[in-house]
């Protein structure tokens, strides 16, 4: 039987982006990026935190830097690349995590100012932080865009209006994408993971609501929420070599939900 060589899962001397470095999933994507050989960039709205996520990979062994960044602003986002390129060299590797918390309601409940909140960072940010990326990859001779959207994306969800609604458009965005950047080498898929274990788990229900989390787990064929770090694997088969045959896919990542 023919073994298949792990060096596709390498990331050796790639320069991998990560928004929403600091969150809980997408922290845990940056720790493995940087396992696997990666020149890893951590940006988060909250600077320290992600400056504090990349002097742990440091300590780690890993190559990694932390900066701030509000990918809802262009000039952030161009600033951003710059400077990676300054210190690290031409991104190869984006994955755009980066997403505020959104409060529940409809649409009659959700005021405008909210609605835009989360379109401007879930996925205006996304727009403005590829555009920042892709003429540095395509120069550099291509590379991998991953959206971090979400099985909300395909499913819709009562009182969630907003972020469902931008985790949908991610996946079109992605294979859009693709489609306009297959020539310059850049492959652009997403990425969409069930309910994870993360701060906005227990924003949503509340510290201490153990039989709503519990029922709430029941909705998945395997009965529990995620780990942050069960999306790693995903996140690196499409961001390394493993992956490359693949574009303009969405990899759903959620425990069975949308089989259910």
């Amino acid at each position: 039987m023919k073994r298949v060589d792990e060096s596709v899962f390498r990331l050796d001397g790639r320069v991998a982006v990560v928004t929403g470095g600091a969150g809980g999933i997408c922290s845990a994507i940056c720790r493995a990026y940087a396992n696997v050989g990666a020149k890893v960039a951590c940006l988060d709205y909250d600077g320290e935190a992600a400056q504090a996520l990349a002097a742990s990979i440091r300590e780690a062994g890993g190559e990694a830097i932390g900066l701030a960044c509000d990918v809802s602003d262009e000039q952030a986002t161009l600033a951003a690349v710059q400077n990676i390129k300054q210190q690290l060299g031409a991104p190869t590797v984006l994955l755009n995590g980066a997403a505020v918390l959104d409060r529940t309601g409809s649409i009659l409940e959700i005021d405008p100012q909210e609605w835009q909140r989360v379109m401007s960072v879930n996925l205006t940010g996304v727009y403005l932080m590829s555009r920042a990326v892709l003429p540095e990859m395509i120069a550099a001779g291509g590379g991998s865009i991953i959206h971090l959207a979400s099985m909300h994306g395909r499913v819709g969800r009562a009182g969630r209006v907003s972020y469902t609604t931008a985790k949908a458009a991610l996946i079109m965005l992605a294979q859009n994408m693709a489609m306009d950047h297959a020539d310059d080498g850049v492959r652009v898929n997403s990425l969409s993971p069930g309910a994870v274990a993360t701060r906005r788990i227990t924003y949503r229900y509340g510290e201490n609501a153990q039989e709503q989390l519990k029922a709430a787990a029941q909705k998945y064929l395997m009965k529990r929420f995620a780990d942050p770090d069960e999306m790693v694997g995903a996140a690196l088969f499409l961001a390394s070599d493993a992956s490359s045959y693949m574009t303009g896919a969405d990899l759903l990542v959620d425990g069975g939900y949308c089989a259910a």
